[in-house]
């Protein structure tokens, strides 16, 4: 496969998922859950034939609060309300009116963070994201350091971070799009998530850049280094695939049989996979001959 002869394409591409990533998130913005903001959450299955509508209004009238949002679930037929900071008495009071106006309900989960937890989770994430792809980026330049020529150790950890940063910012925009259009949340789950997209698209890249660091050590920079670089990954290409489709398979799985509440968990997991095994094939490999000609 002439994966190199296409670059131009796929560098393209990947340049224009990264933009409506990054404008997604710039101009709708991440919808941050209680984890980061503080408040409570309140997943509740009533009656099939309670709305949306009149769940919200039971809320303004009878528990006499303003700030707060329902979400319906389809998946569990459940909602969602997000409420201001609530302790336990509050939670009990809350459950006793609802019980009385509208009838017996299903608890199915409640959690409530103080503002300032929230405050110190999101900075703690922040870090965690920067720190990751720093020492990743770092552990490349010291692993590639005996491979100078033609491109540099330092190269090929910037290429590293640069998809690293690819395969993050694109599911990030996914979440943006959905958080503005379905109200999903993002919270501690995400940046789980992902850091394991990134866990696991570097293992895949490492394994193409890899490839071409032992194909120069064999002798073979005097060759056209485009053409070297496209037999690595063609080399590595089946490898890549197969170990991709065997984590995709399990994460389509645990998407359309697991627990609701794992679903938009499972679901960045599953589109960071599928963007990392390409951009480990199709952007670092790009990248690294770009870069070379430069």
């Amino acid at each position: 496969m002439n994966i190199i002869g296409r670059r131009k394409i796929f560098l393209t591409l990947s340049g224009l998922l990264v933009i409506a990533s990054v404008a997604a998130i710039g101009f709708l913005g991440l919808k941050q859950g209680i984890d980061f903001t503080g408040g409570a959450l309140w997943q509740i299955k009533l009656a099939p034939t309670v709305t949306v509508g009149q769940l919200r209004s039971f809320i303004a009238s009878d528990l006499e609060l303003t700030d707060f949002t329902v979400v319906a679930e389809s998946t569990s037929g459940s909602f969602v309300v997000r409420l201001p900071e609530t302790d336990e008495a509050l939670h009990r009071s809350y459950s006793d009116k609802l019980k009385k106006g509208i009838g017996d309900f299903e608890e199915l989960r409640f959690e409530s963070i103080g503002p300032l937890i929230g405050k110190e989770l999101r900075k703690r994430a922040i870090w965690a994201f920067v720190l990751v792809l720093l020492t990743i980026a770092l552990y490349i330049i010291f692993a590639f350091r005996k491979v100078s020529y033609p491109v540099s150790s330092w190269q090929y950890g910037i290429i590293t971070l640069v998809t690293l940063f690819h395969d993050a910012i694109i599911p990030l925009g996914l979440m943006a799009v959905l958080g503005r259009w379905l109200g999903i949340e993002a919270g501690i789950n995400l940046v789980v998530a992902i850091l394991v997209v990134i866990g696991f698209s570097v293992h895949d890249t490492i394994v193409v850049l890899d490839r071409t660091r032992e194909n120069l050590k064999k002798g073979k920079a005097g060759s056209d280094f485009a053409s070297l670089v496209n037999d690595s990954v063609n080399q590595t290409f089946a490898r890549s695939i197969n170990t991709s489709l065997t984590l995709i398979f399990m994460l389509l799985a645990l998407y359309f049989l697991g627990p609701a509440a794992l679903s938009y968990f499972v679901l960045v997991i599953l589109v960071g996979t599928i963007i990392g095994t390409y951009s480990s094939i199709c952007v670092a490999s790009s990248l690294l001959v770009v870069w070379q000609k430069d």
